[in-house]
């Protein structure tokens, strides 16, 4: 897999994402659905921001690993929160993690009314190997 990133200007460094990704010879590609603060055995989270999105993040995980992928082939990730404001303090955490895989995305944020039951942040990926 040959993975290129895009970027015309520099200000999306600081934002941890690329403006664009081109990816050639790709050997397959994940499509995953989006990931929240849901236990393993159903039940949604009521704790905070913080707790839902590290715990959403852990869940992208292991749907990564499980089906065979690396979190390093993310070249897609949408973020969709109840709260732009009440994530923004929170956002180091996920460029952390991202820095820490050395995930070279594209990336959409997104704020929308509301999300399954008490869920404040979904992440959604399209991985490549």
């Amino acid at each position: 897999m040959e993975k290129r990133t895009v970027n015309p200007w520099k200000w999306q460094d600081e934002r941890s994402y690329s403006q664009a990704v081109e990816v050639k010879n790709v050997e397959s590609t994940l499509y995953c659905s989006g990931q929240a603060a849901i236990d393993p055995d159903g039940t949604s989270s009521n704790k905070d921001m913080k707790s839902q999105l590290e715990q959403a993040i852990a869940n992208l995980e292991e749907v990564i690993s499980t089906a065979g992928y690396e979190c390093s082939g993310i070249v897609r990730l949408n973020i969709y929160t109840t709260s732009t404001e009440e994530l923004w303090p929170y956002f180091p955490i996920l460029q952390e993690w991202i820095a820490r895989h050395k995930i070279q995305q594209a990336v959409t944020m997104l704020e929308v009314n509301g999300l399954s039951e008490t869920l404040k942040v979904e992440l959604e990926a399209t991985v490549v190997k």
